[in-house]
């Protein structure tokens, strides 16, 4: 890969500007996935102006006073839109005790690095479902001020769930430090209180609602699988929900639990281990989309055999359920359920999420609905489709680059070594550019319209 020198801006930015996006571009690519038609283009270019694609042209063109990016042995595919991170934490050992030690900043300056390698890893786009204190929040506020590097983030804030359930993350301390929490901490009893808590989450600045109406593997509870919340407290977060416009994700392992998410109207289902062909029916009929998460099952099924690593009852349940998840994802492509991109990254340590495309195949997927399940599919279920998902004229101008071509060896996908980001390059020549965080003290974390 080569850079050109234009008329408009030194070459040499790219080295120490990756804050800032020249005001005129031109990507040169070998070839370029056209993720919408599903075709591999031969040589295309890409003309970004500042944040956005001004144009895509077949071969290789150089406008004038554009600076040129020759990607010509590469292959260039939209930004990648991982449709469940938690870039707030990640695995470790020591885990379940770390957080009677730590406080909240700590995990918020990990979470920097998180976010980092997370887009040198082209995925420009995250949605984060839960957290502890909101912290997703201002990571995602911090790099949307340009403080920081990170993919675009749309975050749950905390998880949605009842007493005792998978956001319950008291669960399994002594009483003496067993919470009883309410809608403002993510946990509800009943439909007033998940009418609060829909909007205690707009209050605090979350982007969509993430529930568990079943349960989970990771928490210190016994079952994995339950049904955790009711079809009418489900109902009343998606009715509250869409009154702020915000969808709704549902980690739901069990049968019982994915039946009642569908039915009350939840826009994804996250892991959905144990999906019946019943539950399967009911996702066509609604447009539901499913999020397997296929690595996280395969890492923590790893990890329940390791002594020590999880506590007891954790490790039974990732012994039970880690399995099963990839089979389940074949069942459900082949059902014609609709497809997303998601890892439960954190689960496993960040920046491996591109593993998942090749356990995608593995259960089944052809390579090219794989990416489109990262690009096009998880663009639609973020209802961000008019901006991300393809190399359009128009979208922003998130672009990778892997060398070769993924459709042959979907393993290429795990080698991004250009990473772009609303015409900013983040990644080049498989090397991270030095990136100059803004000094713009004025930059609000959102814009607020107080009206009159």
């Amino acid at each position: 890969m080569r850079i050109h020198m234009g008329l408009s801006i030194a070459a040499a930015c790219f080295a120490t500007c990756a804050s800032a996006a020249p005001s005129l571009v031109a990507v040169q690519c070998g070839q370029l996935l056209d993720t919408q038609a599903g075709k591999l283009l031969g040589a295309t270019t890409v003309v970004i102006d500042g944040k956005r694609i001004m144009q895509v042209a077949a071969g290789r063109i150089a406008p004038a006073g554009a600076t040129v990016i020759d990607l010509a042995s590469q292959t260039c595919l939209p930004g990648l839109i991982d449709s469940h991170t938690h870039l707030t934490g990640q695995t470790s050992p020591t885990g379940y005790s770390d957080q009677f030690r730590w406080n909240i900043a700590d995990y918020a300056i990990r979470s920097t690095n998180y976010a980092r390698v997370t887009l040198l890893a082209g995925f420009t786009t995250v949605r984060n479902l839960g957290d502890n204190a909101n912290t997703s929040i201002s990571l995602r506020n911090a790099i949307n001020a340009g403080v920081i590097p990170g993919p675009r983030i749309f975050t749950a804030g905390k998880a949605v769930g009842s007493t005792g359930g998978h956001a319950d993350d008291s669960d399994g301390y002594r009483a003496d430090l067993m919470a009883d929490y309410g809608p403002k901490d993510g946990i509800i009893n009943g439909t007033a209180d998940a009418w609060k808590a829909v909007r205690q989450h707009y209050k605090d600045g979350a982007d969509l609602i993430k529930i568990m109406p079943s349960g989970g593997v990771l928490d210190e509870s016994k079952s994995a699988d339950n049904a955790q919340m009711t079809i009418e407290e489900i109902k009343a977060v998606v009715a509250a929900a869409k009154d702020y416009e915000m969808t709704v994700a549902a980690h739901a392992h069990g049968a019982e639990a994915i039946r009642r998410a569908v039915i009350g109207g939840v826009d994804s289902i996250e892991h959905g281990t144990y999906m019946s062909d019943e539950d399967m029916k009911l996702m066509k009929e609604h447009g539901t989309y499913y999020v397997p998460t296929i690595i996280a099952g395969k890492y923590v099924e790893g990890k329940a055999k390791v002594p020590g690593y999880f506590p007891p009852q954790v490790a039974a349940k990732a012994a039970a359920v880690g399995p099963l998840i990839q089979g389940t994802a074949g069942r459900a492509y082949k059902a014609g359920v609709k497809i997303a991109f998601g890892t439960d990254a954190a689960v496993y340590p960040h920046g491996e999420n591109a593993k998942e495309f090749g356990y995608m195949v593995e259960a089944g997927m052809p390579p090219l609905a794989a990416i489109q399940a990262a690009t096009t599919h998880a663009a639609a279920l973020l209802k961000q489709d008019k901006d991300l998902g393809s190399i359009s004229v128009g979208k922003f101008a998130d672009l990778v680059a892997v060398p070769g071509n993924p459709l042959a060896d979907i393993s290429l996908m795990t080698k991004v070594s250009f990473v772009m980001k609303e015409g900013v390059v983040y990644k080049q020549e498989d090397k991270a550019v030095p990136f100059v965080a803004s000094t713009d003290e004025r930059m609000a974390p959102k814009d607020v319209d107080y009206g009159l």
